[in-house]
This record gives C-alpha cells, structure tokens and sequence, in this order.
C-alpha cells in the first residue's frame, strides 16, 4: 500500500511540474513547439528501450487505431497546454477530472459497453461539475474553459482507445507510437511558428516532456499495486496541490465554484468505482 500511495505522489508531482513547466514557457515558446520537444524528449527517453527491445516492439495489430489514438492525442494536448496559459491552473485541473465520465459514455457508444448506474452517476454529476464551474449566465466564458473541456473530452477517447489496443499491443508499443507519429506532426507545426529556445527554456521543455512519461508510468505502477478506489483519491489531491502551486508561484486563488464543481466531478468518480468493484466482486461469488 505504501509503496502504491508513493507512486501516486510521483503522478501527482509529475502533472504539477508539467503545468509550471508549461507556464513557465509562456509567452516565449509556442503550444506547438512545446508539443514538438515534448515527443523529443519522450523518444530521448524511449529510444533506449526500442533499441535494445528491437523493432519487433513496433509490431501492431491496429494500425489505423494507433493513428486516430494519436491525432486526437495531439489534439487534446494542445488543449490541455492552452487551458494552463489561459486559466487559472485549479480550473485547468478541476474540468479535467470530467474525463473518466466522458470515457464511460464514449465506451458505450463505441464500444457497446454497459452504462451501468455507477457510470451513469459519473457522467451526470461530471456535467453538473462542469455546469458550476462555467457558471453560465454570470460571467463571460473563457474560451480555455472550452480549451480545456475538448481536451478531457479527447482524453476520455485515449483512454478507450488504449483499452481497445491493450488487447493486441503491448504497452510500450502504445508508448513508441504516441512518440514517433506525433513527433512529425508536432516538427511540421512547429516550424511553422518556430522560437529558438534559451537554455533555462530547454530545461522547461525537458521538465514538460519528462513529466507527461513520468505520469503515465507512475500512474500505471500505482494501478498495479492498489485499487482504483485508492488511486482516485490520491489523483484528486492534485487540485489542492495545484491551487497551492498557483497561489504561491503565480497568485491565482481558487474561486469556491471551481473546489465545489470539483469535489462533485470527484464524488461522481468514486461513486463509479466503488460500483464497479461491488459489481466485479458479485460476480466472483456467483
């Protein structure tokens, strides 16, 4: 348990850094040439592993999956990168958290799986969390509010579209394909708007690259060792972190809207859980 809950804090240090590491850059390199350096810094990390493993870990039995994963991939990245710039970083996090609830529904259109009533929670008390957070009618809606929701809603189709390729590709396939087809992509973009960047900027942009591996792989580690029902908890403490980290560094303070929109996006991910765990466990003893 010890051991899970310590990787859980690297997942938690790991999209923490990513989002200063991001702010840092702002105003001085662009999303797409962060999004560039991003897959170089994965491939520096990842060209070890595909070197000694040999190309045979490149073999893939959804080709076209792999493509689609990763466009959207990159797609919902650059919202997600442009939702840091733009908004508070409590907000940033606290509408991403709306992703498992998409990828539930997702995965019934999709994937014909069941809307059970847990998953259904999930996604009603995700759109009312979302709801009290915009605060329609208030206040002028940011457009990296809406960044930041398409990208969660982008999110939510990688993660069952991992779960469709996990049946016939291994993990670091996953990995090296995310790496070398958004790497051209993002190289092509890139240069379009191109900023030769400083050292202190490089140093960012190897923090970014190297935190968005380090989550995956922390996250991944945790969810071997301990429950769902554990590691949801523990991700959820990356908002108070956050709003520390936005507080001290760039001043920002957490609006009671975002924390309550939060904590019923987060309730209705537990509850989804919790449901799927009494399930599975009901249909051992039978």
């Amino acid at each position: 348990m010890v051991i899970a809950v310590s990787w859980m804090v690297g997942t938690l240090l790991s999209f923490t850094l990513m989002a200063i590491a991001v702010r840092e850059l702002y105003g001085a390199i662009p999303p797409f040439e962060i999004q560039f350096f991003r897959s170089v810094t994965s491939l520096i990390i990842l060209g070890p592993i595909l070197a000694f493993k040999g190309w045979s870990a490149l073999k893939t039995e959804q080709p076209k999956l792999q493509v689609t994963r990763n466009l959207i991939h990159f797609a919902a990245q650059l919202g997600w990168i442009t939702g840091v710039i733009m908004l508070p970083l409590s907000e940033v996090f606290a509408i991403e958290f709306t992703t498992p609830a998409w990828a539930a529904l997702i995965a019934a259109i999709f994937l014909g799986e069941k809307l059970n009533r847990g998953r259904i929670i999930a996604v009603i008390l995700g759109l009312i969390g979302v709801f009290i957070i915009l605060k329609p009618g208030m206040a002028s809606i940011n457009p990296g509010t809406f960044a930041v929701l398409a990208a969660a809603i982008g999110f939510a189709f990688v993660i069952v579209a991992t779960k469709s390729l996990t049946k016939t590709d291994t993990p670091l396939t996953i990995l090296l394909y995310m790496t070398l087809l958004q790497l051209p992509i993002g190289a092509i973009l890139a240069s379009i708007v191109w900023v030769t960047p400083n050292i202190l900027q490089l140093f960012w942009l190897f923090i970014c690259g190297a935190m968005g591996v380090s989550a995956h792989y922390c996250t991944a580690r945790a969810l071997k060792l301990a429950d769902a029902s554990i590691a949801a908890p523990m991700d959820f403490m990356r908002l108070p972190l956050i709003v520390l980290v936005g507080y001290v560094l760039y001043a920002e303070s957490a609006e009671i809207a975002v924390l309550l929109g939060a904590i019923i996006i987060f309730v209705g991910n537990y509850y989804s859980i919790r449901f799927e765990q009494k399930n599975r466990k009901n249909e051992l003893k039978s």
